[in-house]
């Protein structure tokens, strides 16, 4: 079914699909966290939605308890006063899935198919998603602006995203952000589906005005190598406007590491829209060989970020398993300690959860005996703490819904 009409009939419908056994929430774990854990089976896997009162004690299950989804390779945002699921369909058709919390429990509201999307982010009372071409001879990009309040789209339309980088190479969009009345759309070049690219040393934003879609302007820096990572959110706006990217360093020519530049961080002065030339992080330098493959904002300039030391460097979908805290205005980097040993670590989650009170952020960690655990990390005393136990899968995500 084509996605707008899916959408009219999950509307009429969602309420009363939210009523099958299957998607009933389990009462013995009511909370406002919710945590999205895969389940340790290898066929015909659903990921299941968790919720939780807090995330420092105790023991959570996926046995006999929480929202099974429909499918695996999930994707999770909060906006509006829902939780959004998004599916991703690896070539087929995708889904999104919304529910609300009320009393502690998780209620689905909708669910639509879509086309497979490969960024999404709120913007305004919207979720704008984006599918994004990886073909040269078929480069246009598809975006759809869900209105989270009617659950309803109320625009759609394509961009053309090899015409973006005048490169001969095609933009694919790393995230989406929104920025005041614009949308900034960091991008990696590629010259095929592999993500290689003939221009490994250079960081690109396409800024587009968001009421039209039109593109207002591109910004390049060749200080570093591409923001962000595929589906891995690298720019950050801070509370005073000023905009923060970090780079990775993972860009691929021939399916082998090219850039020679560093694991850095940009910055984008609040009120501008070109790349502050003045500030420049070198976050390798800074950290001993690390390089940052996801970061949580923590407020107060400071981050928790996953970092992977060099000779751990990853292209494609960059997954270190270090933590460190990251001060973008003192442009320091000090390693956490508390965490479990990296040799038992099987990876970290990369969607987190922080109260934005400056220092505390909660983490995901997935061991390589099968045991799953939310580690609490304090930025004050760059120290992490082992807190709720998650029993019957690997957690991918850690959220707050109010």
């Amino acid at each position: 079914m084509k996605f707008k009409s899916t959408l009219a009939l999950a509307v009429a419908a969602g309420i009363i699909a939210s009523c099958s056994d299957k998607n009933d929430p389990a009462l013995d774990n009511p909370g406002n966290f919710i945590l999205a854990v895969s389940p340790a089976a290898s066929t015909g896997v659903a990921d299941y939605l968790l919720t939780a009162q807090n995330l420092d004690t105790g023991t959570i299950s996926t046995a006999g308890n929480g929202v099974e989804q429909d499918g695996t390779y999930r994707y999770y945002v909060t906006h509006n006063g829902k939780f959004f699921s998004m599916l991703y369909g690896q070539g087929n058709p995708g889904a999104v899935t919304a529910y609300n919390i009320q009393n502690g429990k998780l209620t689905k509201l909708t669910n639509f198919q879509t086309e497979t999307v490969q960024a999404f982010a709120p913007v305004n009372d919207d979720l704008l998603l984006f599918k994004i071409s990886r073909s040269l001879t078929a480069p246009t990009s598809s975006w759809y602006k869900v209105n989270t309040n009617s659950l309803t789209i109320s625009s759609e339309g394509t961009v053309n995203t090899l015409d973006v980088t005048g490169l001969g190479e095609l933009a694919h969009f790393t995230w989406i952000k929104q920025v005041g009345t614009k949308l900034f759309a960091p991008y990696q070049t590629i010259n095929d589906r592999s993500f290689n690219t003939a221009y490994p040393n250079q960081a690109s934003i396409a800024i587009y005005n968001y009421a039209d879609m039109k593109l207002d302007k591109v910004i390049t820096d060749k200080r570093t190598s591409f923001i962000g990572a595929y589906f891995t959110d690298g720019l950050s706006v801070q509370e005073n406007g000023d905009i923060y990217g970090y780079s990775p360093a993972a860009a691929t020519t021939g399916g082998t590491i090219s850039t020679t530049k560093p694991s850095a961080i940009l910055k984008i002065t609040s009120g501008t829209t070109e790349f502050d030339q003045s500030y420049f992080f070198d976050v390798e330098a800074a950290s001993g060989g690390m390089n940052i493959t996801s970061w949580l904002y923590l407020g107060n300039n400071t981050y928790v970020v996953n970092a992977a030391a060099k000779a751990e460097k990853t292209s494609g979908f960059p997954a270190g398993k270090r933590v460190g805290i990251v001060n973008v205005v003192d442009k320091t980097y000090k390693a956490v300690t508390g965490m479990p040993d990296v040799a038992s670590i099987s990876n970290l989650t990369k969607t987190n959860y922080s109260p934005k009170d400056g220092k505390t952020g909660y983490i995901g960690v997935n061991l390589t005996d099968g045991t799953s655990y939310i580690y609490k990390i304090d930025a004050s005393t760059q120290t992490a703490t082992r807190g709720l136990k998650v029993e019957g899968g690997s957690v991918t995500a850690v959220q707050n819904l109010k």
